[in-house]
């Protein structure tokens, strides 16, 4: 073991490593820049000794470092992290000069020290990665950035802890990204060196801890998750992730300990890996990102879960220790929740920029009690500096409970307890994020902060509780020289931040218009420009490159001339109509997705008889409302197509999406709101691509939030295999189809289709409610080619799913003639979800007093005693041609939405078969999850039965209406126009004659357990079969039936209260209508009434 180690590093964790050395019986040794000499680590160690440099280069001397180490005996160097604590060079020397390095050996430094030879490496093992390429200019940026027609993240190739980092989502902020990116790695690791990769925008972020011993072993302690971050900068840490899987745990521990074992790692070590957190974490895309060969500022909830002192073994397997000598060969499993919160001098302004502060600091006292743990080095009285990162401490809090919520809880309460005074905090930052519904929830990614920016920068602000007493005033001075005041005539451009000058760009004597760059400084890892308020000269400089100032000392003096008033007249005589070039680029490349833009391509449309997507997205929406997402996607195939062949072939990737209303006209506009996503068949065959299902992925998620309704076109050919750009292999793991199948039960879902719709198109398609195809559609879960590459056989596309098999089976609802009646039908459909209308007509209500035959064995059409209650030209069937024995149909009565479900007397009598029951249970399933009331005319001798019908699982299939019915909470009104027996009787009335709104008949109902013949053949089989001539028998039976019939009829029934009423005929609208409303309205739902409606 060793007997002295030098901490090369200062703050909180040179404190840290002090007390896991003192525990071990080790002495220590601290090292100071000259701006640190009250620096609290100085205190903690055993002794102390001047770097004799001030700021950061101070702790980058290694020359230095290293003479210390051997003049004051020590035989290890810990390097902490930051600093030199993943630079091999200096592992090098310190090993040189007979002292053990502290981390990992010089060859993996090297290695994780390149983010190019580790994604390298993460390669060859096979770790997923992010597409990604070194970049050595703002051009070949540019062109990465085109390639992938993605936003990207620029990243140091050096070094890691968010410097040198910044994503790049338009073209025209580049340079600038660029030039800051190049320039803070270049300061913070020496290495301007750049590196570009496709940013996911939604992520996750969660880092593995590894341990290697120096013979060979390894072990992970689990995972925590970074993803609450501001600017690519941690801020609170979570161990376990309450999010993860224990199947994606396992992947992303395993794929680190790949990388590690092919490394051969050594020593203390975390891989870090983004999670897209579009998709659910069961089918989840995960690539490494980084590893960091070093201790992490968030070791601390590691250590607090999986009781381990990551220092304390740290230092051991560097003397030599096995793994297995300390008890660590073996994962740890986690108990409970740790939160790490860093308490930063700062402040946080509306666009998200951060700041530091700086001061005296007049009190600083921590939370304590079990499971409360604080690493910092402030103390009352000392005064901070801007030279060094603003982490002032760090707050863990460990809960053994199984819920998140409580450790949630229980670091707010810590939080609530940590006073500091004198200096600006972000401690209100930390308490909004702790108490933000979502965060609680773990509904979280790494742009958490940036979305809910203004919530939680009003949160912070507020009055929040604090456990302790407001201090008295303090006059606590801050140790700030006096004002300098100038040359006279003059006035001082100041510092808008405490900061280092990195430049100043302009000299004395200088011209400087308004708005113009003087001066650039850095605070916290990123660069912030200074620019002229005014114009002017530059009188008297103040401010020197590498000097630290507070926020409003002067950099510079100017004296204000009218500079640049030529810019400003010029400015006056601009031609607002003038079309600039970016513009003019912008509206050339959108052209592209225009039809008049594909003549070719339209005509080939018109061949065959169909319109465009784009005509029908017109069609469908109120004019002027449609406003587009993602028409500037092209297809994701820059391995093998120019881009110029993509933008001018591929546009919006086959799919034209957006927001639009729809019936506008008719209701007010946010029941008018609608999606519209049409498949472009003139763009790879309506083929679904890795960036269309991206645009869909983004609207659905949309739809979701915002409860739209969704109209899906969905013609084209499924999965295109053709695509080169994919984050996976198979593309198996796309959110697209789990997403759009969410919306189910939420809102509305309308799909249409014209032609020929394969595989995953169809996938969607038969998640909607309603299904409008026209009447040469083909649809099938596979294409010719699947069919054919099954082995199934060869066949022509229209083949596979003509509505000729189709429409009987259920699959298609309604079926038109083309598609501008498809777009017409798609309106009316949903016109019914959108609310009452304003006019209507009445059809004559007499005609219904003629509906039903005297002749009480006559068939009659069901159809139009339909047309006759409900309003003119109201009435929208659904599924007309599948189990034909009950219609289902959207009505309005009087204005207002129904839906009807009626037997049909044609069709076996108006008994009840396996597919009508399927057919009505899934209409009610659709009615009440949007809350639209019930009308149900029955007319049914009960269910279908016999051997024939229980082959076709009657009992299961028929159930389905009790079980529905019994489980909904819309209005349901039941009228009987004339047979009411049994069971299926029973389901019609939603359950029972009194498990609903009300059950009423018609004069011409008659009821019975069974149909009234079939009764008196069973019940009087003896008294029959008593009489021998076959015409008196006759003449007996029907007499027996005419008294049954008497015992049945309507008005013996009700007036034993079986049934509510008997009413004329011409009052059933009435009775609809004062039904509705002695009913309660729908309450109002900010989420789902159903899991989802029944596809089938």
């Amino acid at each position: 073991m060793f007997k002295k180690i030098l901490i090369a590093n200062r703050g909180e964790i040179a404190i840290r490593i002090a007390r896991a050395a003192a525990d071990l019986g080790i002495a220590s040794v601290a090292v100071y820049s000259d701006d640190d000499a009250k620096s609290l680590h100085i205190r903690k160690a055993d002794e102390a000794h001047a770097l004799g440099r001030a700021g950061v280069p101070a702790y980058l001397d290694q020359a230095r470092i290293i003479e210390i180490a051997r003049t004051t005996g020590c035989d290890a160097v810990h390097p902490g992290y930051g600093f030199l604590a993943e630079n091999a060079v200096f592992a090098r020397a310190v090993s040189n000069a007979g002292l053990t390095f502290i981390g990992p050996n010089e060859r993996a430094l090297d290695l994780f020290g390149d983010k190019i030879a580790a994604r390298n490496l993460a390669q060859e093992v096979g770790v997923p990665v992010i597409d990604g390429v070194p970049v050595r200019s703002p051009d070949e940026a540019m062109a990465f950035m085109a390639r992938i027609d993605a936003p990207i993240m620029l990243k140091a190739v050096a070094g890691g802890g968010g410097r040198g980092m910044r994503p790049v989502r338009k073209s025209n902020e580049m340079t600038e990204a660029f030039a800051r990116c190049q320039s803070e790695a270049t300061s913070a690791f020496g290495d301007g060196s750049l590196y570009a990769e496709r940013l996911i925008d939604s992520a996750r972020h969660i880092e593995i801890q590894i341990l290697g011993d120096r013979h060979g072993d390894l072990v992970h302690f689990g995972e925590r998750e970074c993803t609450i971050q501001r600017r690519n900068q941690k801020l609170i840490e979570v161990a376990p992730s309450p999010w993860l899987t224990d199947a994606l745990r396992e992947k992303i521990a395993t794929s680190a300990l790949e990388l590690a074992r092919a490394a051969s790692y050594d020593n203390l070590g975390t891989f870090e890996f983004l999670v897209d957190a579009s998709g659910s974490p069961e089918s989840v895309f995960f690539a490494f990102i980084e590893a960091n060969p070093r201790l992490q500022v968030e070791h601390t909830v590691t250590e607090e879960v999986r009781s381990v002192d990551l220092v304390q073994a740290q230092i051991r397997v560097a003397a030599g220790a096995r793994l297995a000598e300390l008890g660590l060969d073996r994962p740890r499993p986690a108990q409970g929740y740790a939160i790490q919160a860093r308490i930063n001098l700062e402040k946080m302004n509306e666009a998200g920029d951060t700041t530091p502060t700086g001061g005296v600091i007049s009190a600083f006292d921590i939370p304590s009690g079990p499971g409360v743990r604080v690493d910092a080095f402030g103390y009352s009285g000392y005064r901070t500096g801007a030279a060094f990162d603003s982490l002032i401490a760090k707050l863990v809090v460990h809960s053994n409970a199984p819920e998140f919520a409580t450790a949630v809880a229980k670091s707010s309460r810590a939080l609530a307890e940590f006073r500091i005074d004198g200096v600006e905090t972000n401690i209100g930052l930390l308490h909004a994020i702790l108490s933000h519904p979502d965060f609680v929830a773990d509904r979280i990614d790494t742009r958490f902060i940036e979305k809910n920016l203004g919530v939680l920068l009003k949160a912070s602000g507020d009055e929040r509780r604090r456990l302790y007493f407001e201090p008295q005033a303090v006059d606590a001075p801050d140790g700030r020289a006096p004002v300098h005041r100038g040359p006279e005539g003059t006035i001082s451009i100041d510092a808008p931040l405490l900061g280092t000058i990195v430049s100043v760009d302009v000299a004395e004597g200088d011209p400087v218009r308004p708005g113009q760059q003087i001066a650039v400084l850095e605070a916290m890892k990123m660069e912030h420009l200074v620019t002229a308020p005014c114009g002017g000269i530059v009188r008297e400089l103040r401010g020197r490159k590498g000097d630290t100032l507070y926020h409003g000392d002067p950099i510079l003096f100017i004296e204000p001339a009218e500079i640049g008033a030529e810019a400003e007249s010029a400015q006056e005589t601009i031609d607002l109509g003038a079309i600039r070039a970016d513009l003019a680029e912008l509206r050339n490349r959108q052209a592209f997705g225009l039809d008049e833009s594909r003549p070719d391509a339209v005509a080939k449309r018109r061949k065959t008889n169909h319109r465009t997507a784009r005509e029908n997205v017109a069609s469908l929406v109120d004019d002027g409302s449609f406003i587009e997402y993602g028409s500037l996607a092209i297809a994701a195939q820059r391995a093998r197509r120019s881009l110029d062949d993509l933008i001018r072939n591929t546009p919006g990737d086959g799919v034209v999406a957006g927001l639009a209303t729809v019936n506008a006209e008719h209701f007010e506009a946010d029941r008018a709101r609608c999606m519209v996503v049409a498949y472009d068949y003139m763009v790879l065959a309506g083929t679904q691509g890795q960036r269309n299902h991206k645009k869909q992925d983004r609207l659905f998620t949309i739809a979701e939030r915002q409860r739209i309704p969704l109209v899906l076109f969905a013609e084209g050919g499924g999965g295109r295999p053709g695509d080169t750009e994919r984050l996976g292999v198979t593309g198996l793991d796309v959110p697209t189809f789990a997403q759009f199948a969410k919306l189910s039960g939420l809102v509305p879902l309308v799909g249409v289709v014209s032609g020929r719709c394969f595989a995953g198109n169809a996938a969607l398609l038969g998640c909607c409610d309603v299904i409008i195809a026209t009447r040469d559609t083909s649809v099938g879960m596979g294409g010719p080619a699947m069919i054919e590459g099954g082995g199934l056989g060869v066949y022509h596309p229209d083949e596979v799913g003509p509505v000729a098999i189709q429409a009987p089976n259920g699959v298609i609802d309604v079926l038109v003639e083309d598609e501008e009646e498809a777009c017409e039908v798609a309106k009316k459909y949903l016109s019914y979800f959108q609310g009452p209308i304003a006019t209507w007509t009445t059809p004559d209500q007499r005609l219904l007093r003629r509906a039903i035959p005297e002749n009480r064995l006559r068939v009659y059409e069901i159809r139009d005693v339909i047309h006759a209650l409900a309003d003119e030209g109201s009435v929208l069937e659904l599924r007309a041609a599948f189990g034909v024995g009950i219609v289902t149909a959207l009505v309005r009565v009087e204005g207002r939405p129904f839906g009807l479900v009626a037997n049909n007397s044609k069709h076996l009598g108006g008994a009840i078969d396996s597919d009508a029951a399927d057919k009505a249970a899934r209409f009610l399933q659709l009615c009440d999850a949007f809350d639209l009331p019930v009308i149900s005319l029955c007319d049914t001798p009960g269910f279908m039965v016999g051997p024939e019908a229980e082959k076709t699982a009657l009992v299961r299939h028929v159930c389905r209406m009790f079980v529905t019915a019994a489980n909904i909470d819309i209005p349901y009104f039941t009228i009987v126009l004339r047979k009411g027996y049994g069971l299926g009787a029973q389901a019609m009335a939603g359950g029972g004659f009194h498990a609903q709104t009300f059950t009423i008949s018609w004069p011409t109902g008659e009821f019975g357990g069974m149909g009234l013949e079939g009764a008196v053949r069973l019940g009087f089989r003896k008294e029959l079969e008593a009489v021998a001539d076959a015409v008196e028998r006759e003449k007996l039976f029907q007499s027996m039936v005419a008294k049954s019939y008497e015992v049945g009829k309507a008005t013996n029934i009700a007036s034993v209260l079986e049934i509510d009423q008997v009413i004329d005929p011409v009052e059933t609208r009435r009775w609809i209508i004062r039904g509705l409303e002695s009913c309660p309205a729908p309450e109002k739902r900010s989420g789902r009434k159903r899991p989802f409606v029944d596809t089938w």
